[in-house]
């Protein structure tokens, strides 16, 4: 089943992947910032928004780094595209995370692949001064999906888990047990349905994994707009320590 929505981007095209090159500063700046990746054994590099909390950037101590991984409708060349949903947005429109947020972003048709994710997360683990034991993933729709994804594959990686309106493979859930999840979506999404995220939570919930599934009822596929205004999502992430 495809799950590509039709997204209406509100932001002018600001920046393209040489502008985003030339952007990055030498050093990480506090605010959101563009920001190029560059990854090991010939992975493309990664283009995001840097989000670094303030204080973060004084030496002496480390700060938990959550990753946001956007929806279809915001890949491509335009990175103001990742500032419409989600953590980046709120960032823009003035507010602050008490942890380190980097917003990647996908090219046009690629889908999340958790060995790019789990590169993209070393790299970022050496350049920044982030707390590898308290790394979080959340995402929406094609992100959420990615989140789930890299989950199973590499759960040494991420402390908890906060995968909006996507679904996972549940055969491949049980992977994933030691990392906590929070998991959001509306039981009215027609584009990704709620019986598919379902079906991984119980997969998850079946061998022992620690997973609470928030429904938005009567919410449609844009679950992310309640999912990242929940006051509890941020302490709970907070809360969370690599196991």
């Amino acid at each position: 089943m495809s799950i590509d929505r039709r997204t209406v981007l509100m932001t002018p095209l600001l920046l393209t992947t040489g502008a985003a090159q030339a952007a990055q500063p030498q050093k990480p700046q506090e605010g959101q910032q563009a920001w190029t990746i560059s990854l090991p054994d010939g992975l493309p590099a990664v283009r995001c928004w840097l989000y670094m909390p303030p204080g973060s950037t004084k030496p002496g101590k480390t700060w938990p780094l959550a990753i946001f991984l956007h929806g279809s409708g915001e890949r491509g060349e335009n990175l103001d595209a990742v500032k419409v949903h989600g953590p980046p947005k709120h960032i823009a429109n003035g507010r602050h995370y008490p942890f380190i947020v980097c917003s990647p972003q996908l090219e046009a048709g690629a889908r999340w692949d958790p060995r790019r994710l789990h590169a993209m997360l070393q790299v970022l683990l050496k350049q920044l001064p982030a707390d590898a034991d308290r790394v979080y993933a959340t995402g929406l729709s094609l992100g959420g999906h990615g989140v789930w994804d890299w989950a199973a594959a590499f759960p040494n990686d991420l402390a908890a888990i906060a995968p909006v309106c996507g679904f996972g493979n549940p055969a491949a859930a049980c992977n994933a047990r030691q990392v906590p999840a929070r998991a959001y979506h509306g039981d009215a999404d027609t584009v990704v349905p709620i019986a598919q995220q379902q079906a991984t939570v119980n997969a998850l919930k079946a061998c022992g994994g620690t997973v609470e599934f928030i429904i938005y009822p009567g919410e449609g596929h844009g679950s992310w707009n309640p999912a990242y205004e929940d006051p509890a999502l941020v302490p709970w992430l907070m809360a969370q320590k690599r196991r």
